[in-house]
């Protein structure tokens, strides 16, 4: 059923994306490593066990280098799309290998560097506070806690860090929730090199006018004769954006999402602020903002687990599966905030462990704590069963989280 020993690969549908963990389960009694096809038409091997997904994500054998993949993708999947992301955006550190990710990679340390997230606290702080008076406004109405406050929060905070101006975050939220979908392959195109182009823009304009911003720092970030080309600049601008807001989302939005369904959990949080930080961690792991890590590919036979996976053949890391694996969380399938924290891999592992993961847990560890102890009895304005996901086999995320704030 699962291609492990030639049977046709599993065809995965929609209704994976709305409940991934009902098929991941059966998967991970089957074992840890599974041939499917996903909703797209991509045919790919899926790592659902924790170990062979820790070892995966470690595996330098398992290939990201983006223009590398184009020789191993199926034109009849693809038509003539394979130029889906422009140049530009082939060449962050999401999409390499070493030694050029060993280079990117240093390079944006020196500007993303962990002073500078700390630095950004108060200001998290102010922006929380800012939403959060906007949303008690509207009080005696249900409101969307995706568009009034997990959006908007890491959206300011990431485009503020970086230098874009204020009137374009709209249109960056408009182009990143259509490159991370499942969306056709043209409507994936166009939003990938209309962000491209803008951020070509943006960059001639802090090259004229320099800021105390991320991305003037990244146009001086040197090492010694090195620094990012325009396509770099480019790619790590798009990236930085993209990831620097859609996991804080989707981390505050399914955290929420988890306390209300889950009062016990939600109480104790609330009377013991001491919790939140193992809390977040907790989310992550429960039900972390990225399912399935970005595509990998083999270029040898790689072995994981009973399963040689052979060369030439795509290879997706689903995290949410691993951090769900009771072999190495008892209970995985309950919400627990005193749980001990480290171990999941909502972050991922290895070389391309999350940059970005300092500031994710210093915006969660700031929202929850103001959120809760602004609106304590925060409660759903839908049935859970009512709220859907949204369509992406990359991020896991609602669509919307209606609340009612008293």
């Amino acid at each position: 059923m699962t291609g492990t020993n030639g049977e046709a690969p599993l065809a995965l549908d929609e209704t994976f994306l709305q409940d991934p963990e009902a098929v991941y389960a059966r998967l991970r009694k089957e074992g840890p490593v599974h041939k499917v096809v996903l909703p797209h038409g991509w045919e790919t091997w899926i790592v659902t066990g924790y170990d062979e997904a820790r070892a995966a994500l470690a595996d330098p054998r398992l290939h990201k280098n983006g223009r590398t993949l184009e020789q191993y993708m199926d034109p009849e999947v693809l038509g003539d799309g394979t130029d889906v992301f422009a140049e530009a955006l082939r060449a962050h550190m999401l999409s390499s290998d070493p030694p050029d990710h060993t280079r990117l990679r240093k390079l944006v340390n020196k500007a993303f560097t962990s002073r500078r997230v700390e630095a950004l606290r108060p200001r998290i702080e102010t922006i929380s506070d800012d939403l959060l008076d906007a949303m008690a406004a509207r009080a005696g109405e249900p409101v969307d806690l995706l568009d009034t406050f997990a959006f908007p929060l890491p959206m300011t905070v990431i485009c503020e860090l970086l230098g874009v101006p204020a009137g374009e975050r709209d249109d960056f939220r408009a182009w990143s929730t259509t490159v991370v979908s499942d969306a056709a392959d043209e409507e994936v195109r166009v939003a990938s090199y209309a962000m491209a182009g803008y951020l070509s823009q943006l960059l001639a304009a802090k090259r004229e006018s320099p800021g105390d911003d991320l991305l003037t720092a990244l146009i001086q970030s040197r090492d010694a004769d090195d620094r990012l080309d325009e396509q770099e600049l480019i790619s790590m601008t798009f990236l930085l954006l993209l990831a620097g807001h859609e996991t804080t989302v989707n981390l505050i939005g399914n955290g929420m999402l988890a306390l209300l369904r889950n009062p016990e959990q939600r109480a104790a949080v609330r009377a013991d602020a001491s919790l939140v930080p193992g809390a977040v961690e907790e989310f992550l792991r429960y039900n972390g903002p990225v399912n399935l890590a970005t595509m990998r590919f083999t270029t040898e036979p790689v072995a994981l687990g009973d399963v040689e996976i052979p060369a030439g053949e795509f290879v997706l890391v689903a995290l949410g599966s691993a951090n769900h694996d009771p072999e190495r969380f008892p209970d995985a399938g309950q919400l627990d905030v005193s749980r001990p924290a480290g171990g999941h891999l909502a972050f991922g592992h290895g070389i391309h462990y999350c940059l970005g993961a300092p500031l994710a847990r210093l915006e969660g560890e700031i929202a929850f704590t103001r959120l809760l102890a602004r609106f304590p009895e925060l409660r759903l304005a839908a049935e859970p069963d009512e709220l859907v996901w949204r369509n992406s086999s990359l991020i896991r995320g609602l669509e919307r989280l209606p609340v009612h704030l008293t």
